[in-house]
């Protein structure tokens, strides 16, 4: 297994409220803040922070999917009950989106908008495993949008769902395969606003010979598309 990760605040914002936890070989994670001055920073360090303890703690008890699930909602409630203790973070929220990764199979968890996206290589084919919990996305599902009138929607950043907005949250969790060659993708929206699905296709096949370069290439692209939201972004290649 290979992986490379990047964080950048973009070219509009003064502070970077993303957060992520790269532990190879197995956990990986994206979180993008969000509330008043400096709360979603707060909260995405939260996030990450309460997600990295409680893996290191149970890893062993749960299988993966459950043990993402717990960890999000440990997470939730820990943001939730610091919003709720001091005024200045009062509303603060996060996206999570979560990896645990075993030999041929990926486990993730998923609240916001972030995104994971698994490039089979053999097929070429490009899939987003995560669904966006956002009012635009939730139009694409009942067919009142098309996906190419959702990315371009003014509210497309609104959230249906954040972790630590309410006491209790629904996760989402679900299990991939992947085989020698593939290639996992989380990232923040700061860069899928930024990057079609054509083009982020073949950005990550250039991860094949070159996963650091890919990412770097992929950050330099969200920037030069506007830069308008920080940008976080995990690559991960199926060696084995």
């Amino acid at each position: 297994m290979l992986a490379f990760v990047k964080s950048d605040v973009g070219k509009v914002r003064k502070n970077n409220e993303d957060s992520y936890l790269f532990k190879p070989p197995h956990l990986f994670v994206v979180a993008d803040g969000m509330g008043g001055h400096l709360a979603g920073e707060i909260a995405s360090k939260i996030a990450v922070q309460c997600i990295t303890e409680f893996v290191e703690k149970h890893e062993e008890e749960y299988k993966p999917d459950v043990l993402l699930a717990e960890a999000i909602q440990l997470a939730n409630r820990t943001v939730y009950e610091k919003s709720l203790q001091h005024s200045d973070y009062a509303g603060m929220g996060t996206t999570v989106s979560a990896a645990y990764l075993v030999p041929n199979m990926i486990y993730w968890g998923h609240v916001g908008d972030s995104r994971i996206y698994l490039l089979d290589t053999g097929k070429e084919e490009l899939s987003q495993l995560t669904t966006d919990h956002s009012l635009v996305w939730e139009l694409v599902a009942r067919g009142e949008l098309t996906p190419e009138e959702a990315d371009n929607h003014p509210r497309r950043n609104v959230l249906t769902r954040a972790v630590g907005t309410e006491e209790m949250i629904r996760i989402d969790t679900g299990v991939a395969p992947w085989t020698q060659g593939d290639i996992l993708f989380l990232c923040t929206d700061g860069l899928s606003n930024m990057i079609d699905e054509k083009k982020l296709l073949c950005y990550l096949k250039e991860g094949q010979g070159d996963g650091a370069a890919a990412v770097e290439h992929l950050v330099a692209k969200a920037n030069d598309g506007g830069g308008y939201d920080n940008i976080t972004a995990i690559l991960v290649l199926n060696e084995a």
